[in-house]
């Protein structure tokens, strides 16, 4: 019987993610010889047939050296600028080494308001499959230099975790400075235990999460759990796995157990789902009664204003909302008929009073089954 790991061997797309605290030294910079060493690993698994797209943290802390800063900064025109300083020399750096491999290198800079557009969406869609078609290897970052506080990804374990859905890749590897996500933070329990493989949606995984940052960066433990799930969302397995040992990318191409694998075990979401689940922001709130709750869930129906019982927000027509049963557990995500004000006025009424109501009526349904994705 193959392992979860040995599963891995036949898969062919990959998103590797890399964050600050293997790429940089607080202080020094970037650790070229790192760089160097991925691009080799990478190379590999090219020879091997997989596609590779790379999504890099770095470009900040590495400004951060060139500025002589020795404190990441809270104020975001300050991270602007380390980001735009710091952006070149890490682009360079990996065209440098890959250069070394005869591979040509791609710089793909997003934010998440590139990827709530719809046409922007396809469009970076688009430009990331033609790069892998034409064999060469898009590194993404954050475009941190334009991303204002209400747009940016967060950490790039998000970004990672969308780029893997935006290419629908069968794999998302999450290279980090632990062997894996343990039960405990070994850091502070020398007998934690290391979790091999688990599914994706596991909740005792939660309580295993630390979400916890380093100096140079932002993600945590936790973060790259919530990445796991959301990579799943388009049938990714997700591997957290150490990127202090060179070798572990070759040994888990190979099926060897190394990392901790999360494997998606809920049904994929088609891509326009996954885009109305992950990439928009949310811009208010439906809370539905029993009864809707169970449609939507159990029937993929459409949300009708009679079956909800609260509104929340100042959202405006085809805006994002997210949708709750009565204790607010979210239940799904849509994009809404009526804006907020029209959306309080016909809750709890049928449809065929919403003329009467508003005057006018422009759908009998307030979210609509097509734009509706069940989340919970």
């Amino acid at each position: 019987m193959t392992t979860p790991h040995q599963q891995l061997v036949s898969t062919k797309r990959w998103v590797i993610k890399i964050g600050s605290a293997l790429l940089t030294r607080l202080g020094e910079g970037l650790n070229h010889e790192r760089i160097a060493w991925l691009s080799a690993e990478i190379a590999q698994l090219r020879v091997q047939g997989k596609e590779v797209v790379l999504v890099t943290s770095g470009s900040v802390a590495a400004g951060m050296q060139q500025l002589g800063w020795t404190q990441r900064p809270k104020a975001l025109h300050k991270l602007q600028a380390a980001a735009s300083i710091g952006q070149m020399g890490l682009i360079q750096a990996y065209a440098s080494e890959c250069r070394k491999h005869d591979i040509h290198t791609a710089q793909i800079l997003l934010t998440h308001s590139d990827l709530s557009d719809r046409g922007r969406y396809l469009n970076a869609r688009s430009a990331l499959h033609s790069l892998l078609e034409l064999g060469v290897l898009p590194v993404v970052n954050e475009n941190d230099t334009i991303a204002t506080e209400e747009i940016r990804f967060g950490d790039n374990d998000t970004l990672a975790a969308m780029t893997a859905n935006l290419v629908e890749a069968d794999v998302l590897v999450i290279l980090t400075d632990q062997d894996g996500l343990f039960d405990s933070d070994p850091r502070a329990n020398p007998n934690a235990r290391m979790i091999a493989a688990s599914a994706a949606s596991n909740p005792a995984l939660d309580a295993m999460a630390s979400g916890g940052s380093g100096a140079l960066g932002r993600g945590g433990m936790a973060t790259k759990l919530q990445a796991a799930r959301r990579a799943a969302q388009s049938g990714a397995a997700t591997v957290i796995l150490s990127g202090m040992v060179p070798e572990n990318l070759r040994y888990l191409a190979a099926g060897e157990g190394v990392g901790t694998l999360l494997w998606p075990d809920n049904e994929p979401m088609t891509a326009r789902q996954q885009w109305l689940a992950g990439h928009l922001i949310p811009k208010g709130r439906i809370t539905l009664d029993d009864g809707a709750v169970n449609v939507v869930r159990q029937q993929g129906r459409s949300i009708l204003p009679i079956g909800v019982k609260g509104i929340e927000g100042d959202f405006t027509r085809g805006e994002l909302v997210i949708c709750c049963d009565m204790a607010g557990r979210e239940v799904a995500r849509g994009l809404v008929n009526y804006n907020a004000d029209e959306a309080s006025r016909i809750m709890g009424h049928p449809s065929n009073e919403i003329e009467i109501l508003l005057g006018y009526i422009d759908e009998p349904e307030l979210v609509h089954r097509d734009n509706l994705v069940v989340t919970d």
